[in-house]
């Protein structure tokens, strides 16, 4: 399968040191199946970061996710369980870890992150928000946590 990762600058080598912490599924390397979506990440982060939209492409086989030992976490679609690992994974005050390779499920977009906040204050049940969320149409994405992971992704250069 094809996966890509929207950006505002182009890099051959994939650093989870450069990635940012309080993310829906955690600190690692974000790529959707959707090349629109990356696109729309990419000119979102351009506008806001400076540098130029890139859209890079990575052959990943979705084979390895049942064999090589990988430790994979996937969400088929919005549930609580879902929306719990989420909140976790946002949040500053939890200290929240987990020991995955990849996880892969809906994004949280920003009516997501409004929800999660009126979880924050009480104002919602995590199965009220689930709910609320089922109908909802989110797109994929892949989060790719270890180093490990990562060396399953192959570049597709242009």
């Amino acid at each position: 399968m094809i996966l890509y990762h929207g950006t505002n600058c182009d890099f051959t080598i994939i650093d989870l040191e450069k990635t940012k912490l309080y993310k829906d599924f955690g600190k690692g390397f974000y790529v959707t199946d959707i090349r629109q979506q990356a696109c729309e990440l990419a000119k979102t982060r351009s506008r806001i970061w400076g540098g130029a939209p890139v859209v890079q492409e990575y052959e990943f086989d979705e084979t390895v996710l049942q064999s090589n030992g990988l430790r994979v976490l996937r969400f088929d679609k919005v549930c609580v369980e879902w929306a719990e690992f989420i909140y976790k994974n946002r949040s500053r005050y939890t200290n929240f870890t987990h020991d995955y390779d990849i996880v892969i499920g809906p994004i949280a977009d920003d009516g997501v992150a409004y929800l999660l906040n009126l979880y924050e204050e009480g104002l919602r049940t995590l199965e009220e928000l689930a709910m609320e969320l089922e109908y909802k149409n989110l797109n994929s994405q892949y989060c790719f946590l270890t180093k490990r992971a990562i060396s399953f992704l192959r570049r597709v250069k242009k």
